[in-house]
């Protein structure tokens, strides 16, 4: 007989053959969930995927996976920042060190002119007791070791082999043009003269000097100078685009830095029914302070590298140009008397040079003085001449924080109408054939542009003090962040921890 299984019998009253109802666990029985995780399981077709399945599923994990992103945004806040104040200062220290050391090489390009000059004025002066001729050989032998100085630091700062080569040059040039110059004062004091134009064969022999001096020597120099203010010129474009760049980064890292932070600040209040982490508050505030610093910090930085260049050392540059040029017309001026079968060439130097330094629109010297002295009023940044100076007197309008130097160059442009006006009487006695009434007139217009001179070297200190103040800014500002940036870093951390040690520890304890 075959046993029949039969099916278990359903709940009671329910019909026959009825499916039977969901099994009862034993009172023993525990759950299979309990027995597995003590959690509620998960429906596997609810699982994420793609990169959401690597992400922490426990309070306690997404807690330190904020915590650790917080801290790497913190580290590239530190780095970035770090990165940033080297650039600056390494900026600061290489314009601060040969801005000055190119300044002085540009100087050779006036105390190799008023060589020049010097010597024009000894020959004009002949050999007549109290005519000058002591004072101008004086301050010949002045120059002649001034631009000795000047070329030695100009090799030094030569980093390349053609700024070395022009070095070489224009030091043996200056021996050549030395050895011309030296027969020339010789073969003059030979003759006896007294006053009066030299002989020939001592004005050939000054014209072979003052052509090597015009010619070789000073466009070499001017070039020297030139390629050594490359050095400050890279370095400034360079450093202060990355000190820029560096503070743009800075801003945005802390941007990320603080959006973290608030982020894992709103995740503990909503999980743990807080409303503030005090702690965690607090590094927040921390770092947001931070980043304002820094960046402001940097900005400056890039600020002062600015004044530095454009109200230092660019119009130290362009004011000591003007100086030389203004000096080498005089120069002209006297060469105008020494060397009259060449006054016109002469002549239409001066005007070159003059036009150099303040450009008016004029065909001749006459018509160039008369627009002189009609007046060199201006606005600030709107001035009716162009040049050198015209530069200057611009400059003004084009600066956030201009230097004072109305009143300095309103001085240099009064003394150059005066230097203009002694010219053209000069030239004046001289078209009169007055000979030595122009000499004696050369000789009391030097006074004036002494003045002109010492007013423009005051124009020019005020740049050298605006440049040396940036420099000092500059070392000021970026003083102490090397120990700053990490001890922020260390309590911002610390901060952080003492904020989040506490919920990880009631996390644990709740579960």
């Amino acid at each position: 007989m075959t046993a029949v299984q039969q099916a278990p019998a359903g709940p009671p009253g329910a019909p026959s053959g009825a499916p039977a109802g969901p099994a009862v666990p034993s009172a023993g029985a525990a759950p299979a969930e309990r027995r597995s995780t003590g959690r509620l399981r998960r429906d596997p077709g609810a699982e994420p995927a793609g990169i959401a399945r690597a992400l922490p599923r426990t309070v306690a994990g997404r807690v330190r996976t904020l915590a650790a992103a917080v801290a790497v945004l913190l580290v590239a806040l530190l780095v970035v920042a770090w990165v940033a104040v080297a650039d600056a200062r390494d900026g600061v220290k290489v314009i601060g060190k040969a801005g000055p050391q190119v300044v002085a090489t540009g100087d050779m390009y006036f105390q190799l002119s008023d060589m020049d000059a010097q010597l024009a004025n000894a020959l004009l002066a002949g050999a007549a007791p109290g005519g000058g001729r002591d004072q101008a050989l004086a301050r010949y032998d002045q120059d002649r070791k001034a631009a000795g100085v000047a070329l030695l630091k100009a090799a030094k700062l030569a980093d390349e082999t053609t700024e070395d080569d022009t070095a070489r040059d224009l030091l043996d040039g200056l021996g050549r043009y030395e050895r011309l110059a030296s027969q020339a004062l010789l073969l003059d004091q030979q003759t006896g003269r007294a006053s009066g134009p030299p002989p020939k064969q001592v004005l050939d022999l000054y014209r072979q000097a003052t052509e090597m001096m015009k010619l070789d020597l000073l466009p070499k120099a001017y070039n020297l100078t030139l390629d050594n203010g490359t050095l400050v010129r890279h370095t400034y474009e360079d450093k202060r685009s990355d000190v820029r760049s560096g503070a743009l980064w800075v801003v945005v890292t802390g941007i990320v830095l603080l959006a973290a932070l608030l982020w894992l600040q709103v995740y503990l209040a909503r999980r743990f029914r807080r409303v503030l982490n005090p702690a965690l508050a607090v590094a927040t505030l921390g770092a947001l302070v931070l980043v304002a610093a820094c960046a402001a910090m940097l900005t400056g930085q890039a600020d002062d590298l600015r004044r530095a260049k454009e109200q230092g050392f660019d119009p130290i540059l362009s004011l000591s140009r003007a100086r030389a040029i203004s000096n080498s017309a005089n120069a002209d001026e006297t060469r105008f008397l020494l060397d009259p079968a060449h006054a016109d060439s002469y002549e239409q130097v001066y005007l070159a040079k003059s036009q150099t330094v303040l450009y008016l629109k004029a065909g001749n010297l006459d018509e160039y003085n008369a627009a002189v002295q009609k007046g060199l009023a201006f606005e600030p940044g709107r001035a009716p001449f162009l040049g050198f100076l015209g530069t200057e007197a611009n400059r003004t309008g084009e600066l956030d924080r201009p230097v004072d130097t109305g009143e300095a160059l309103g001085k240099v442009l009064k003394d150059y109408q005066r230097v203009q006006q002694n010219d053209h009487r000069i030239r004046q006695l001289a078209d009169a054939q007055q000979h030595a009434q122009a000499v004696s007139a050369r000789g009391a217009a030097a006074a004036d542009f002494g003045r002109y001179d010492t007013d423009m070297q005051a124009l020019i200190g005020i740049h050298q003090a605006a440049f040396k103040k940036a420099i000092k800014d500059g070392k000021h500002g970026t003083g102490g962040w090397y120990a700053v940036l990490p001890a922020a870093g260390v309590v911002i951390v610390v901060l952080a921890l003492v904020g989040l040690r506490p919920r990880l520890a009631e996390y644990r304890w709740q579960r």
